[in-house]
């Protein structure tokens, strides 16, 4: 920040100044998005972004960046709260169309006056008055020679004439590029471009033709961007900016819902899963080594005391050996509980150095055993994609029925729980209203040394329709919501 951009962090009467307060109203943010910012990383942002030009918008992006993201998943998140907070001030960001101006500002002399002289003759500036014809061959031409510039200025007048913005209205962004996209009609101008290119360069070969188009199809990603950016600060100006933060705030990849995730949260999903797994094995081998702190032993303080003239200056406790668990793993994998059980025996495996044996069998009405698949694979992925192709889990007609299917698994392999199985049951007890056959669970925990039960669904669903969850609770040791990442590596991490 220069001289000037200090001075003008703290007013002179001592009042905190407009910047400060809105780096604060953005770290509040940040924090409700579930970014876990504490007191000295703020501290850290603050003295960061007095070392920087604060016009120069991307390093002061960047600086923040630095001082309070830890964890690449969270990037998403800090940047969407970013674009709002930072998001560019002005009039001529205002819905109403009467109250801006639009200036196309082209590097290239001959376009710049093109542009000026189609704008002036209604003293709009340039732009206001182009045709849509001219509109679209300027649109082309951008996308042609990836002159950003360009496509900033077309982003901002394909809002202003096709999105159809009202003030106050209660519309989310999505809508407004929808229709925004949809007038500028991308896929006639993509294939334009390549048609185009392909009489230029009718000796081009097919790889350099695959090359081409994928820089076209860039350039209209960034076009995309430019609009949506456009749309947000049209929105951040009529609606405020904590309004539109809290419009557009999601949640984190691992306090995304795993029963209602969308494709694009799914994926979050399984890359944010590899770095947990990494962080869970390293944090409960170090509890195991230096977390376990047995009874004290009174023999040896006694004995260490007599350097101490008898004083018990230096307890000495017993260590004992760590427990490791021998984990069965009972899974449901029918409908919408499918993801939760899939990211569990993902992280189950992740971590068997920790377990002393896994078994893992896996349910619809119908129940298999699927340890195997697991054995020898460096892909934890492709085994999982092997339970739910191979697997052998339909009896009748499959839908779930926990009763007959905890019957197959008491009949088959009963025997082999003992006192040293921790038993997991992975599922929403939802049964079609099939007969429970409860009495296995407690059979199973009459055995084992623990039986635990995590259901996916919020706790205001159990025992609601075909839910049964209440028959089988009394005999669990504990009943668990797991409906997130989050969740699932705290009861892990309790677990071992």
């Amino acid at each position: 920040m220069t001289d000037t951009a200090v001075a003008g962090a703290a007013a002179p009467d001592g009042e905190p100044s407009p910047l400060l307060e809105l780096l604060a109203g953005f770290i509040i943010e940040l924090r409700e998005a579930g970014l876990p910012v504490s007191l000295t990383e703020n501290l850290d942002a603050m003295e960061a972004v007095q070392h920087i030009p604060i016009e120069d918008r991307s390093t002061f992006k960047y600086a923040l960046a630095a001082t309070l993201v830890k964890n690449h998943g969270h990037w998403k998140a800090f940047e969407t709260v970013f674009e709002v907070y930072f998001s560019m001030r002005g009039s001529q960001y205002s819905i109403d169309p009467e109250s801006s101006e639009f200036d196309f500002d082209f590097d290239d002399d001959d376009q710049q006056g093109q542009g000026q002289g189609q704008g002036q003759g209604q003293g709009q500036g340039g732009g206001q008055g182009m045709s849509p014809e001219e509109l679209a061959e300027m649109l082309y031409k951008a996308l042609q020679s990836g002159d950003r510039s360009m496509m900033q200025a077309i982003a901002r007048q394909a809002v202003r004439r096709f999105a159809g913005m009202e003030p106050g209205r209660p519309v989310g962004g999505t809508y407004y590029l929808y229709r925004t996209l949809r007038n500028l009609d991308l896929d006639g101008v993509m294939e334009r471009l390549n048609s185009e290119s392909k009489l230029e360069n009718p000796e081009q070969s097919s790889f350099d033709e695959r090359l081409q188009n994928d820089e076209y199809k860039a350039r209209v990603s960034e076009l995309k961007k430019e609009i949506e950016a456009e749309i947000r600060r049209m929105l951040v100006a009529d609606r405020g900016v904590e309004a539109m933060a809290k419009t557009l705030r999601k949640p984190l990849p691992e306090d995304v819902d795993f029963m209602h995730a969308t494709r694009e949260e799914m994926a979050s999903l399984r890359k944010a899963i590899y770095p947990l797994t990494r962080k869970l094995a390293a944090r409960l081998a170090r509890k195991r080594k230096f977390g376990r702190r047995g009874p004290l032993d009174f023999r040896r303080t006694v004995r260490t005391s007599l350097s101490y003239g008898g004083v018990p200056a230096d307890p000495k406790f017993r260590h004992p050996k760590p427990h490791k668990p021998e984990i069965y793993v009972i899974a449901d994998i029918s409908g919408s509980v499918a993801a939760f059980a899939r990211f569990t025996l993902h992280l189950v495996y992740a971590i068997s150095n920790q377990f002393t044996k896994v078994r893992s069998f896996v349910f619809i009405d119908g129940l298999d055993e699927v340890t195997s698949y697991f054995d020898n694979v460096d892909d934890i992925t492709e085994a999982i994609h092997r339970v739910n192709t191979e697997a052998d889990v339909v009896w009748v007609d499959g839908h779930s029925d926990y009763g007959h299917a905890f019957t197959v698994f008491w009949e088959k392999f009963g025997k082999d729980v003992g006192p040293k199985s921790t038993v997991l049951i992975l599922g929403d007890a939802r049964n079609n209203y099939h007969a429970s056959q409860s009495w296995i669970i407690k059979e199973i925990q009459d055995k084992a040394r623990q039986v635990h039960w995590l259901n996916p669904e919020p706790r205001s669903y159990w025992d609601t329709g075909d839910s049964i969850v209440g028959e089988y609770v009394e005999y669990c040791d504990a009943v668990h919501e797991v409906r997130n990442l989050r969740q699932l590596e705290n009861f892990v991490e309790k677990l071992v």
